[in-house]
């Protein structure tokens, strides 16, 4: 049984991420973002088994969905630069009207955190390092903004999370969302009303029993939630961490679409 797990674990981890869609209601929408898509790559994990030709095929579904814009919620790598820059390339050809736009997590610390944003940068993805921009449809205005990783202040405190100086002279908007690789960032958020976060790092728990039990560690540990006025959206791992495997939970890539609340 053990064994048949075990196999059937290995052949989720290496197949094609499962596009998920999801409708998240916003009260008020203006009506040039009815339908509005994000969609959200996290925890690829880039690294000693995942490579070049996984990474294409994520950036050709996600390429293939015709999204407004592109969220790339940390943990995209397992290593330096100068080791998995050909595993990265292919994010380079990723393409959304609105741009394509990236914050930290936990692994980018541990694998040399500013060469990694120098290089997203270089691959054409904004980087938001407590910091916001705003995107357009029509006259809709998204305003996206981008914490570093919850934790990141303990291993460097220049770029401790902050999602204060994320929304510092943020213009006028209809939408604010706010993108933050732990799920845990919405504490520190709360007091800014967004009506949307997107997150990533716990991996739905990606193996048998801790798909179980990462909820206890986590304000929410997948799929999306209510929060206050807005809600919290967290998606289950694009890639995998550690074993080539995933028993009990899918990886995926998310695909959001924002609708009028009724």
């Amino acid at each position: 049984a053990a064994g048949m797990a075990g196999a059937w674990g290995i052949r989720n981890a290496r197949r094609r991420p499962t596009v998920v869609e999801v409708d998240v209601p916003i009260e008020g929408l203006a009506p040039d973002l009815e339908g509005f898509q994000i969609a959200q790559i996290s925890d690829l994990h880039v690294g000693p088994t995942i490579g070049a030709d996984f990474a294409q095929t994520v950036v050709d579904t996600v390429n293939g969905l015709g999204a407004d814009m592109i969220a790339l919620t940390g943990d995209l790598v397992d290593g330096s630069v100068e080791h998995l820059e050909a595993g990265v390339a292919p994010l380079g050809e990723l393409r959304a009207p609105n741009g394509v736009f990236f914050v930290t997590g936990n692994h980018e610390y541990y694998s040399g955190v500013g060469s990694w944003c120098g290089r997203m940068r270089e691959l054409g993805a904004t980087v938001l390092l407590n910091e916001h921009r705003l995107v357009r449809r029509g006259d809709g205005r998204v305003l996206v903004a981008g914490v570093t990783d919850y934790s990141a202040g303990r291993m460097m405190p220049a770029h401790a999370s902050d999602p204060a100086k994320a929304m510092e002279g943020a213009p006028d908007h209809d939408v604010r969302i706010l993108l933050a690789h732990q799920p845990n960032s919405c504490r520190a958020a709360k007091d800014h009303d967004f009506d949307l976060q997107l997150s990533g790092h716990t991996h739905g728990g990606q193996l048998f029993p801790w798909n179980l039990l990462v909820g206890f560690a986590h304000d929410f540990a997948k799929g999306l939630n209510r929060f206050g006025r807005g809600w919290v959206y967290v998606n289950t791992g694009t890639g995998y961490w550690g074993p080539p495997m995933r028993v009990g939970v899918q990886s995926e890539i998310t695909l959001l679409r924002l609708v009028k609340s009724s």
